[in-house]
């Protein structure tokens, strides 16, 4: 068996590839700039031409879309029909995005192929995402998702269950993917005060206000619809937890208190400010 890996350096992707490594399952790692890691190989979603390589001796595929992308598929369609008869596992969202649903179904309709739809990354609250630097250098946490809840799941769970579906035996259409509890943004914020010992503070904005926030960091029209899934958000969408992690693992799903504790450094706000 070997695994073809899209967005192979990314949050799912690199787990991914260290667990696949450890249970002696040969990878490729699919990059625009393959580094010095001797499986990677050279792939561009925007040219067709480095698809078949890439594909070329791999029988099982992760696959993460183009990010940033609102409509992937006039980029992903070209490798899907390059990588018929494949095990295909779609990186997709619990969240409904028009663009990526039209992929999801894509992939669930290809044979012995799969959809994975997690819900909000626990990673949002480190590294360069805009609610992990409000965090960082503000105490605050911008949304439009009020007291909406989200069953918040860490990437590593995501990759373990990828890792399952990719060398299990059989597939079903698509997995919902949480964490052990739904928590919303507010309680999230009560979380990290706790364990930073800092305040910090969720602020509901509106959908505009989170549009612009968003649009630093990706396309506008991107911005847009992710701000849309905060209202979607607010409206109760993700309120839920499945099983799927500990069913497919064996072992329970990573709680955000886990997470904020093992992250504490990234995810601390700066000292409040003294009175006068």
């Amino acid at each position: 068996m070997t695994v073809l890996i899209t967005g192979g350096t990314g949050k799912t992707g690199r787990p991914l590839t260290a667990l696949l490594r450890e249970r002696g399952i040969a990878v490729r790692i699919a990059s625009r700039h393959p580094g010095a890691d001797r499986d990677q190989v050279r792939f561009d979603w925007s040219d067709p031409r480095t698809h078949g390589p890439a594909l070329d001796g791999a029988d099982r595929v992760y696959l993460v879309p183009p990010i940033g992308v609102l409509d992937p598929m006039p980029l992903v369609e070209p490798f899907l029909r390059a990588a018929e008869g494949r095990r295909v596992v779609l990186l997709g969202s619990l969240a409904v995005i028009p663009g990526l649903d039209e992929l999801r179904e894509r992939v669930a309709a290809m044979p012995d192929s799969a959809v994975l739809r997690p819900s909000g990354f626990m990673q949002n609250f480190t590294g360069p995402h805009p609610v992990a630097v409000d965090l960082r250098e503000r105490g605050v946490i911008r949304t439009a998702t009020g007291s909406g809840r989200l069953g918040w799941i860490d990437a590593a769970d995501i990759a373990a269950v990828a890792a399952a579906v990719l060398t299990s035996g059989e597939v079903a259409g698509e997995y919902l993917l949480t964490g052990p509890e739904s928590l919303s943004y507010a309680e999230t914020a009560a979380i990290l005060t706790e364990i930073t010992g800092r305040p910090v503070r969720h602020h509901d904005v509106t959908r505009d206000e989170r549009a612009r926030q968003l649009a630093s960091g990706v396309p506008a029209d991107f911005a847009a619809a992710l701000a849309a899934m905060d209202v979607d958000i607010r409206a109760g969408s993700e309120d839920l937890v499945t099983s799927t992690v500990p069913d497919l693992t064996g072992r329970p799903a990573r709680s955000f208190r886990d997470f904020a504790r093992a992250n504490r450094a990234e995810c601390t706000p700066p000292p409040a400010p003294r009175p006068g």
